[in-house]
């Protein structure tokens, strides 16, 4: 899954906002290739982990209505500067990809 992904953290008053954008087609499966009338297979993202410090703090099981390179941002409780934040996922084709970053 080559792409740009992007993640961002920042800890304050005692929460942590994380942002990321996720290259993935997200393909539903049901748009056809105008150049030659043929199905796109679906290829989406299937599940989503976010780790702090190697703790789980969010799990999305996410399907074909997601659209192209998503956005996810969400705030969870602690979480200080310096500390680590991974994301993995896995797709509806069987590949996995990650990234992490650091809060700030």
């Amino acid at each position: 899954m080559a792409g740009k992904h992007r993640a961002r953290a920042s800890a304050k008053g005692g929460k942590t906002t994380v942002k990321a954008i996720i290259s993935h087609p997200m393909e539903t499966g049901l748009r056809k290739n105008k150049a030659t009338g043929k199905k796109i297979p679906a290829n989406y993202i299937e599940e989503l982990t976010v780790k702090h410090n190697g703790k789980e703090v969010l799990v999305a099981h996410w399907g074909p209505a997601v659209s192209k390179n998503p956005l996810l941002h969400f705030t969870f409780k602690g979480g200080a500067s310096g500390d680590k934040i991974d994301i993995s996922w896995n797709d509806s084709t069987g590949k996995k990809d990650s990234l992490s970053t650091a809060i700030k």
